[in-house]
């Protein structure tokens, strides 16, 4: 049997203490001193080193030594999730 995959992160960067991500079609921003200390205080490259698991249930940074939960970080209330625009949206642009 193969493992159920939870969440589908598309993508993860950082912009100053700012991370960005996509989740299931969804791009949410979230303040990282508000999800863990050792992330806020990690610098771009360590930051940059970190692996999805499988199941698309959390995140893990080897060289801080840091598991973070993608529930728990789309389900904090500093996460702002971004829709996109709707296609009747930018054709009106």
């Amino acid at each position: 049997m193969g493992e159920t995959r939870i969440h589908r992160v598309e993508g993860i960067r950082f912009s100053g203490n700012r991370m960005n991500l996509i989740v299931d079609d969804q791009e949410y921003r979230v303040n990282v001193d508000e999800i863990s200390d050792r992330l806020a205080r990690a610098d771009q490259e360590q930051r940059g080193n970190f692996e999805v698991s499988p199941s698309g249930y959390g995140i893990h940074w080897p060289e801080i030594d840091e598991d973070v939960s993608i529930d728990g970080i789309i389900g904090t209330k500093t996460a702002v999730r971004e829709r996109p625009p709707r296609k009747s949206e930018t054709a009106a642009s």
